[in-house]
């Protein structure tokens, strides 16, 4: 018998969550798993953690398996408030199970604040650690919109996500 031919697939991914001016008891978000100071909240279902979102999607779309809301509906109370990590962690899984293995995450984060630049090390440590890839695996970019549109007025964070995965 032949051995099947490995191939390389692509997705591509976005998540967009708006901030509340209500106040946090912690004072702290959620974003590429780790938590980062600041005073407004991320309105979601979950913890909203754009990164992890758009890195779902990504990971979803380059195996042709639909979208995060097809896994992770936001009317579904099991959801509500979830760590994304765990989300993040049932894709692995779904990755494995096709057998796939990630080649590389690209991701650029939009926003006006909090500033990312400082975190991105540690975003990077965490997301390997989640995923099981090596840090070289994962790039982040930041910038902002400019103060132009929604995100220019700090209103919300938005994260793109490129995944490449390669067959096993």
């Amino acid at each position: 018998m032949k051995e099947q031919e490995k191939f390389i697939r692509s997705g591509i991914g976005i998540d967009i969550h708006k901030f509340s001016n209500e106040k946090l008891e912690n004072n702290f978000i959620k974003i590429a798993g780790i938590d980062i100071k600041f005073p407004k909240k991320i309105i979601a279902h979950s913890d909203g953690d754009v990164v992890i979102h758009a890195i779902i999607d990504a990971l979803l779309g380059a195996m042709a398996k639909g979208d995060i809301g097809d896994y992770f509906p936001d009317n579904d109370p099991k959801w509500q408030d979830i760590d994304s990590k765990f989300m993040l962690l049932e894709i692995k899984k779904l990755l494995e199970e096709n057998s796939y293995q990630i080649v590389n995450i690209d991701l650029t984060i939009i926003c006006e604040e909090p500033k990312i630049s400082q975190y991105k090390i540690k975003m990077k440590e965490r997301l390997s650690e989640i995923l099981e890839i090596k840090l070289n695996q994962i790039n982040i970019k930041a910038t902002t919109a400019e103060k132009m549109g929604f995100l220019g007025r700090k209103e919300g964070i938005c994260c793109q996500a490129i995944s490449n995965i390669a067959s096993l």
